[in-house]
């Protein structure tokens, strides 16, 4: 007589056989998966992990985890700030005349009115042409990879992209992500180009790729793009526009905002010293201003800074983007009081 031993589950219910016959096996005896309670193979402590693995999956609070953590991975980036210089006058003091208007030629406001013949005497001329403010949108960044063995060649960069002859791109995350989404850019913008013989409207750019950026929130086997864009654009019937977007897919439209680790202290400047009836020479010192005081280091210098401009042409009044080269970086640094002293130059003075 031969008896087969206990199986290994604590299980009342199941009788151990005292007899071995031919058409019985030990695996009969062994109770199957429905009968073993699942939640003792399931510490509460781990089933929350299980919702970080998978894209697709929401979390008992909501929360799509994976997108979570491509937007943190955008906090370390490094910053950049976008400002939308729209140029507009400024509104009238509370109580003024009503018959009184102000006109802004470059640095000095002439007020100009019915009643008073000797107000409008003529004026000093400005530098600005055709008294126009210079409007467009400022983009600068700081870059993170920085070494004096880098090969830098013109027109080239790791945060600002040039997308169109009306679009530009600023981008804070992962630069393979990054180019990969900028090729895509620029194909869809020639296509429309090639359709329509015009430039791509601004948002209907964001929304294209907003689209693909939620598409890759939406099904498994992928992950979302670690990348977010601040996208500068002009088109004739919206004029300047400035984008967010970030790895979910949403977008927002701005007129000065910040994306990267020092967004929130450059958030509160621009809060602060940001105006409607700012033209575009306020809004690169504002910039510098702004990028200055969020980065490690307060000097900068054209290793550690991208800067570009979108604006029009006074003649055409067509689109024209400027993505600024280190020389010229280091001048624009330099007149405004924020450049890094060389070492040769403070060797020399020492």
């Amino acid at each position: 007589m031969t008896t087969w031993p206990r199986t290994s589950i604590e299980d009342s219910q199941v009788s151990t056989p005292t007899k071995q016959h031919s058409h019985f096996t030990p695996a009969s005896y062994i109770p199957s998966s429905t009968q073993v309670p699942t939640f003792s193979f399931l510490p509460i402590i781990k089933m929350a992990r299980r919702y970080d693995s998978r894209t697709t999956i929401f979390s008992p609070e909501g929360r799509l985890y994976q997108v979570e953590y491509a937007m943190e991975a955008i906090n370390h980036a490094g910053t950049v700030i976008g400002i939308l210089a729209s140029g507009a006058a400024a509104p009238a003091p509370t109580g003024e005349d009503p018959k009184t208007t102000t006109t802004t030629t470059g640095s000095e406001d002439v007020a100009m009115s019915d009643a008073s013949p000797a107000a409008t005497k003529p004026v000093e001329p400005v530098a600005i042409k055709k008294g126009k403010r210079r409007t467009g949108i400022v983009l600068a960044a700081e870059k993170k990879v920085t070494s004096k063995l880098l090969e830098k060649e013109e027109g080239t960069g790791e945060k600002i992209f040039l997308i169109n002859g009306n679009l530009l791109s600023g981008v804070a995350g992962y630069t393979a992500d990054a180019n990969s989404l900028v090729n895509y850019s620029r194909n869809v913008a020639q296509g429309h180009l090639m359709s329509y013989d015009t430039d791509m409207p601004v948002e209907q750019m964001v929304k294209r790729l907003c689209d693909l950026k939620q598409g890759y929130t939406q099904f498994g086997g992928q992950r979302p793009f670690g990348v977010s864009f601040l996208i500068a654009g002009y088109d004739p019937h919206h004029q300047f526009q400035l984008y967010s977007t970030d790895p979910s897919g949403n977008y927002a439209a701005w007129k000065a905002t910040c994306i990267g680790n020092g967004n929130s202290t450059a958030t509160s400047l621009l809060r602060q010293d940001y105006k409607d009836s700012m033209d575009l020479d306020e809004a690169i010192v504002l910039a510098l201003k702004v990028l200055s005081k969020t980065m490690d280091d307060t000097s900068l210098s054209s290793d550690r800074v991208e800067f570009a401009v979108i604006s029009t042409d006074e003649e055409t009044d067509q689109p024209h983007v400027r993505i600024y080269k280190p020389a010229e970086i280091d001048e624009l640094l330099k007149a405004q009081g924020v450049t890094k002293v060389p070492e040769s130059e403070t060797a020399m003075k020492s």
